[in-house]
């Protein structure tokens, strides 16, 4: 199996949908909250992560966060998601590598996880 992503999504149908984009080339985890997304981050050390800036319990700039300030975790690759396009300058002070505006482009979803995935850390 390809590289690890790991979904962090509160909505089953965007998180079906990356899925089905990416066409199983990756093994996908996934995560309703940022909780539940921060603990597979922090135990898996994926290839890549896809956070909502909008979960339950604790959001993707939130999540984005605490992966920033891991030592362990730090350069791993943060694709921010979000319905709220205004929302693209914090995600990028924050740290994140990537910045897609729901609904995105499903190519652009698959070029910003092959660049990234393809860039050394």
């Amino acid at each position: 199996m390809g590289k690890t992503i790991v979904i962090c999504d509160d909505e089953d149908s965007l998180r079906e949908l990356i899925r089905a984009i990416l066409n199983g080339e990756y093994r996908f985890v996934e995560a309703a909250d940022g909780h539940e997304g921060l603990d597979l981050i922090r135990r898996l050390k994926p290839d890549l992560v896809l956070a909502d800036v909008m979960m339950p319990r604790l959001g993707g700039l939130e999540l984005l966060a605490e992966v920033r300030r891991d030592p362990a975790l730090g350069a791993l690759p943060v694709v921010v998601v979000t319905a709220f396009a205004g929302q693209r300058a914090a995600a990028m002070e924050a740290g994140a590598d990537g910045f897609l505006a729901k609904p995105f482009d499903p190519d652009e979803l698959m070029a910003t996880v092959e660049e990234l995935l393809q860039t050394p850390r």
